[in-house]
C-alpha cells in the first residue's frame, strides 16, 4: 500500500487537517511543510501529486506514537525504521493506539477480514525469522478501515 494512502487514512481517521499532520511529523524531528503534506494528501491522478517518500513516512509514524501516548524521556530515541513496509506500518499503528491481540483480531473481523492467530502473530516477527510474513496491501486496507471504524465509531 503506498504511503500517501495510509497517511490519507489516518488523517481522516483522527480527523486532522494538513498543519496538525505537519506538527505530528515534526513531533519525531523532522521538518515538513503545510504544502508538502498538502501534496502528498491529493489522489494520483490529481495536479501536484507528489508520492510520500520512506523518511517522512518513518516520522510521520515516530511522531503518531508521541502525539498518542507522549514522549518517552527516559529511552533515547529509536532509529528510523527504513524502509518502511506494510509491516512497518501496522506495528507502529499497533503502538500508538495501544492495541493488543485480541484488539487486532476483533478490529480485523469488524471488516469481515478475520485472521489467525499465527497468521496475524507472524506479521509482527522480524524479517529473517522463520515464520515471518509480510503484510499485504489487502491486510493493512481492512485493518484502517476496521480501525478508522472503531475510532470514530
Amino acid at each position: 500500500m503506498n504511503h500517501n494512502d495510509v497517511l490519507r487514512s489516518v488523517r481522516y481517521m483522527l480527523k486532522l487537517n494538513d498543519p496538525k499532520i505537519a506538527k505530528v511529523i515534526e513531533l519525531s524531528g523532522l521538518a515538513v511543510s503545510t504544502e508538502a503534506v498538502a501534496s502528498y494528501m491529493k489522489k494520483e491522478e490529481e495536479p501536484g501529486f507528489v508520492r510520500c517518500p520512506d523518511e517522512v513516512m518513518a516520522h510521520f509514524l515516530d511522531g503518531l506514537v508521541i502525539h498518542r501516548r507522549g514522549r518517552d524521556d527516559s529511552r533515547p530515541p529509536q532509529p528510523l525504521e527504513l524502509p518502511v513496509t506494510n509491516n512497518t506500518i501496522l506495528k507502529k499503528l499497533r503502538v500508538a493506539f495501544e492495541l493488543k491481540e485480541e484488539d487486532l483480531h476483533a478490529i480485523l473481523k469488524s471488516v469481515n477480514f478475520p485472521v489467525t492467530k499465527p497468521e496475524l502473530s507472524a506479521l509482527f516477527r522480524k524479517v529473517g525469522h522463520e515464520n515471518y510474513r509480510p503484510c499485504g496491501d489487502q491486510l493493512l486496507r481492512n485493518f484502517l478501515k476496521g480501525l478508522t471504524l472503531r475510532v470514530r465509531g
